[in-house]
Parts: structure tokens; sequence; C-alpha cells
């Protein structure tokens, strides 16, 4: 039943990344499972094959909003997003302008990066978890423990070795020859904190132009004796050319996707 639940919030997770590859005449091997197929897999998942009888419609809603309710965990914790949001409002903040971009548009953009970034993960999933098991050749929990690795396998490919080294210390477990035995309590902890930590050395080398203005204009203020002017309203636009003119957020958008790869 556990095993069910979970691979039925990962299906809900995959809904957000359809818009990516909806194609039906792409094969299937290179794409996204289609909206179709995660309901295929939700609904094959509640039914009880031995009487051969569905779960109620009550229980059915019940399970597709708890993992509308955990969907933006999942998306947080075990993708690309808290890496993306975060140097994009490290981005935001260092150019000075309060609330431009909205703090909506900063995390539409960070959600649809990470779909980008999570493609090739998802499209794996679905041909090695999904597909099979909608065509009845991998049992569920085949298919579950199939999509649970190949989650990990993108999770341990960001993790530093000394995040991971924190967590098998403090779970007092030996590291296994094979990195892929570890449990999800300890790859997903040392994943978030390596995110954490990446995030936030791009956000300090972010800051640093950005700073060297703010200090170039609050020097030049003082020699000119307007010592009352606030140097952020002066530098602000300075900032801003700067940032137009090496073409700033396609730049950051474009290294936080190769970052991934």
């Amino acid at each position: 039943m556990k095993g069910k639940l979970i691979l039925i919030l990962l299906a809900v997770l995959l809904l957000g990344a359809v818009s990516l590859a909806e194609s039906e005449s792409a094969p299937s091997n290179n794409t996204i499972p289609s909206i179709g197929d995660l309901l295929k897999v939700a609904d094959k998942a509640t039914t009880n094959a031995e009487e051969g009888k569905d779960w109620s419609a009550p229980i059915k809603l019940v399970i597709v909003f708890t993992g509308l309710a955990l969907l933006p965990s999942l998306l947080v914790i075990t993708t690309s997003f808290t890496r993306i949001v975060i140097v994009m409002s490290f981005a935001r903040r260092a150019l000075g302008t309060q609330n431009i971009p909205p703090t909506m548009a900063i995390i539409g953009l960070s959600l649809f990066l990470t779909l980008f970034t999570m493609a090739p993960t998802f499209s794996k999933i679905n041909t090695t978890a999904v597909q099979p098991y909608l065509q009845e050749t991998l049992a569920f929990e085949e298919a579950w423990t199939t999509s649970s690795q190949a989650l990990k396998e993108f999770m341990l490919s960001q993790c530093r070795e000394s995040a991971l080294g924190l967590f098998l210390e403090m779970a007092d477990v030996r590291m296994p020859e094979n990195p892929f035995d570890l449990g999800m309590h300890i790859v997903i902890p040392a994943f978030v904190i390596s995110e954490f930590q990446t995030a936030f050395e791009i956000g300090c080398l972010l800051y640093i132009p950005f700073l060297l203005i703010d200090l170039v204009i609050a020097n030049i203020l003082l020699s000119a004796g307007m010592m009352m002017m606030p140097p952020s309203m002066i530098s602000m636009p300075f900032k801003l050319i700067l940032f137009i003119l090496v073409d700033g957020w396609s730049m950051l958008a474009k290294n936080l996707c190769l970052g991934f790869q």
C-alpha cells in the first residue's frame, strides 16, 4: 500500500512536466509520460486486482488531493528547483530592484527551468518504469524501485561528498560499494544541503560586480560632498545597464541548466 501511494505521488509530480514533451507521434522511449498515461497509472494502482474492484471514488480523491498537497515539497527537495530559485532570488537582490521581477515570476521561471533540467530524468522514468508498468511487463514494486533509482541517480550526481559523508556519519552508516544502495533518508538531505551550498556560492559570485558598482558610486558621492544621497538610488541604473549589456537573465538561465548536466 505504501509503495503504491508513493508512486501515485510521483505520477502527480510528473504531471507538471508533460508540457515539455506532449507529442503523440514521438517515440515513447524519448518522451515524458503523457497525462493519460499518468492517470492510467493512478487508476491501475488503486485497483484491487484480486477482487476486480476499484477503490471507492472518495478514497481516490483523498489520494489525489494528498498528492497535490505534497507536490510542492517533493518538487523542492528532490529536483533542481531549490538551486535555481535561490540563485534567481540572489540575482534580484543583487540588482536592488526590490520586487522586480515579481516573486511569482521568479518562481514560475524557476519551475520551468526545473522541468527543463529534469526532463532527461523524467524521460528515463517513463521509459524504464511507467510504460513497462502500463504494459504489465513490470510489477508495481519493481516499477517503483526503478523510478526511485532514476531519481536517486540524479540526486547523487549533484551531492557533495562532504554533505553525503556528514549524514553517513550522523546515521552511523558506512559508505556502501554501490552508492545506489544508500537510503533516501540519507540521499535527500545530503542533496538539499549540497544544493544550498552551491546556490549560495553562485549568489556570492553574483554579488561581487554589483557590490563594486555600489562602492564606486559611494566614493564618488562622498568626494562630491553628497553624503545624504543614498548610493543605491544612483547605482541601480548602472547595475541594470550592466546586467542588460551582458544579457544577464539568459546567461544565468544557461549556466544554471548546464550546471546539472
